[in-house]
């Protein structure tokens, strides 16, 4: 009698997840921005945010919680009760660069979440204040090295994207600037296009309406081939730059624990944001690179933070190594 007691109440546990997951969700979802609103994965999480609550039944709310280059809101969500209703939007700094940087990070980005899906891909753009005197890469690499620690290159804190991009860059011009961190890169290019700061390199999604207004200058794009939302901007390999080629990502990510058939049902939600018209549309007008299905898995996303791991850790190694002292 014991033994078929216990037997149906494993049975009854086993058909208690699924059905819990059915029933998912029942109330709103915070996904957790570790950066200042405006900044590019604020605007990333915003587009992909409305399309998932239409599927979902439920509200997405977006809480910006900045600080540490988004290691501080990365922890805070991570430590949340895994029943998803507490998701985050991570990325190439939170998830890659940031273990490389901080000694006594509170997570491991491979082992310490339950990875839902790749959002979206976004090259990087080397960019000035509008009154920068440098007109092209070419004159912009003479100026930094002329400036030294004279240069302001500006940055959205430790670990964060436009922070180990940037590191990078200067490792490969030999330059060492003045390091200005801000909680987020959208307070950073406020400060860059008013003058207060003199470059940074950011992700594109922040940047394409700045440089079509003409309110900032933009050197060059860290890729391979041009961007068609901007067509007319050079390559770094064009522009004279060959081994600066880099870009981000954004992706959600649950808290470990989190139980599958919720993370299924969450990126069932971003698949079907990520091939919305409207959000595919603001993607693109972005110059967002949109996964393809292959990888937007959560397998595929678990692949990619144990790669990005790895290879930022020997950058990043590298960039402090190389840097002229």
């Amino acid at each position: 009698m014991k033994k078929t007691s216990m037997l149906a109440a494993a049975v009854a546990v086993s058909i208690a997840v699924p059905a819990f997951a059915q029933t998912y969700p029942t109330k709103p979802i915070t996904m957790v921005v570790p950066f200042a609103a405006g900044g590019p994965t604020d605007i990333i999480a915003r587009i992909v945010a409305e399309p998932m609550s239409r599927t979902l039944g439920r509200q997405i709310v977006i809480e910006n919680v900045a600080g540490a280059g988004g290691t501080t809101g990365i922890t805070r969500a991570s430590v949340a009760a895994p029943d998803g209703y507490t998701i985050m939007m991570g990325h190439m700094g939170t998830h890659g660069a940031a273990p490389a940087l901080y000694l006594k990070l509170k997570y491991d980005p491979a082992r310490d979440f339950a990875p839902v899906g790749l959002a979206a891909e976004t090259p990087i753009i080397i960019v000035a204040s509008k009154t920068h005197p440098a007109n092209d890469l070419k004159e912009f690499i003479a100026w930094a090295r002329a400036e030294g620690d004279k240069a302001n290159h500006a940055h959205a804190g430790v670990g964060s994207v436009s922070h180990s991009t940037g590191i990078l860059l200067d490792s490969i011009l030999g330059t060492r600037p003045t390091l200005i961190p801000y909680t987020g890169t959208g307070p950073a290019l406020n400060d860059m296009m008013s003058g207060q700061v003199d470059y940074m390199t950011d992700q594109i999604v922040n940047l394409v309406s700045q440089i079509n207004a003409g309110t900032i200058k933009a050197f060059a794009i860290a890729t391979r081939v041009r961007s068609a939302a901007l067509p007319g901007l050079p390559t770094t390999r064009e522009a004279g730059l060959d081994n600066y080629e880099v870009s981000a990502w954004n992706a959600i990510f649950a808290p470990k624990g989190t139980p599958p058939e919720i993370v299924a049902v969450l990126n069932d939600a971003l698949v079907k944001a990520l091939d919305d018209p409207d959000a595919r549309k603001r993607l693109d007008e972005l110059g967002a690179v949109v996964p393809d299905a292959t990888g937007r898995t959560p397998a595929a996303l678990q692949k990619l933070v144990e790669s990005e791991v790895a290879r930022w850790k020997t950058v990043l190694t590298q960039a402090t190594a190389t840097a002229k002292p």
